[in-house]
């Protein structure tokens, strides 16, 4: 009990005594301070005393893939305000190579009570992974929304950024500049929004009579490093440009491109994807298209609540238009040599 006072204490920024009050439901403390305590040992994993379980502060799970990709933290920060405002408490699960399982999560969800779950980014965006887990969300029957293209078979509302608009952006603009020899570089094979951009791809650049052939396509990791391999693997194949499927995987194809002796853009022309912070920083700064965040953060957490009042909320995807931003890494092929 006393480790327990302290820890909540410590996490509110009160004193024991306080906590303690709170606790015993004794007078005394003001009614914001009493739901921080309680909030506190929700968020900490502690049982309230069997008197205050039946107030238990609304808190819903976000669950993101990893936090080294800018975009990830930003869509966490417009979700975190807009629950905020609807009077719930986000509860982050950030998922990393041998941690805590998405499958380990859920489970721990379900014991903190939670009143719904936003996942921005999955197993579930891959065909061939491990999807049982979710339906254990069914099962409770806990209100559940995907960000991001999910596979069609689970009946959970989704919020995406339409990735073969995004595609389409990102080619145009290259064979606008004149390039016909473009790579891409994107996520697992299995990967929904991957497969959704290669589809979009090849629509593209028929339309333009430019090919794409499979060896000017890549399969890697959301990585920086993924982001360099391929492009290195793409750089021998005489692409002049390619698009990533993240912002991360552009500026490995850029460090890739520059250890390969090529200048960007005026050798190789980068294209990357989700306009995460800093982007226009980079050198060059990077040519991108842009996710609409704050537009889709904000649709799913009003999808998500609209569940946990008990609104009928239709399965559907909603897509959401994406913008190219065009700064230094692109640029018009380099020139044959007479």
């Amino acid at each position: 009990m006393a480790g327990r006072l302290t820890e909540v204490a410590a996490k509110v920024g009160v004193s024991e005594a306080t906590v303690s009050r709170v606790l015993n439901g004794r007078p005394g403390v003001s009614e914001a301070t009493r739901e921080a305590v309680l909030t506190a040992l929700d968020v900490l994993g502690y049982e309230r005393p069997t008197k205050l379980r039946g107030e238990r502060a609304r808190l819903v799970g976000l669950v993101l893939p990893e936090l080294q990709n800018p975009i990830f933290p930003a869509f966490a920060d417009v979700v975190g305000g807009s629950l905020a405002q609807q009077g719930l408490t986000p509860v982050l699960c950030t998922q990393t190579v041998g941690g805590v399982s998405e499958a380990d999560y859920i489970e721990l969800l379900f014991q903190q009570q939670v009143a719904g779950v936003l996942f921005a980014g999955g197993l579930y965006s891959g065909r061939n992974g491990a999807h049982d887990h979710y339906a254990r969300l069914i099962e409770r029957k806990l209100p559940t929304v995907m960000v991001n293209a999910g596979i069609e078979e689970l009946p959970f509302p989704r919020v995406s950024c339409d990735d073969a608009v995004a595609t389409e952006q990102a080619a145009g603009h290259l064979l606008s500049l004149g390039h016909t020899r473009i790579g891409l570089i994107l996520g697992p094979t299995d990967h929904v929004p991957s497969q959704r951009k290669l589809a979009a791809a090849h629509t593209r650049l028929a339309a333009a009579g430019v090919e794409l052939p499979d060896d000017h396509v890549e399969n890697a990791m959301h990585s920086l490093e993924g982001g360099q391999a391929a492009a290195s693997r793409l750089l021998r194949r005489g692409v002049t440009a390619v698009i990533c499927a993240s912002d991360p995987m552009a500026l490995g194809a850029i460090r890739a491109a520059k250890r390969a002796g090529l200048r960007v853009p005026h050798d190789f022309s980068v294209v990357g994807y989700d306009d995460s912070a800093l982007m226009n920083c980079t050198e060059p700064a990077l040519t991108t298209v842009r996710q609409p965040i704050e537009a889709m953060g904000k649709a799913s957490v009003d999808l998500l609540v609209g569940l946990i009042n008990g609104h009928r909320v239709e399965s559907d995807e909603l897509l959401f238009e994406p913008e190219l931003v065009v700064r230094g890494s692109t640029a018009p092929p380099p020139r044959p040599e007479a």
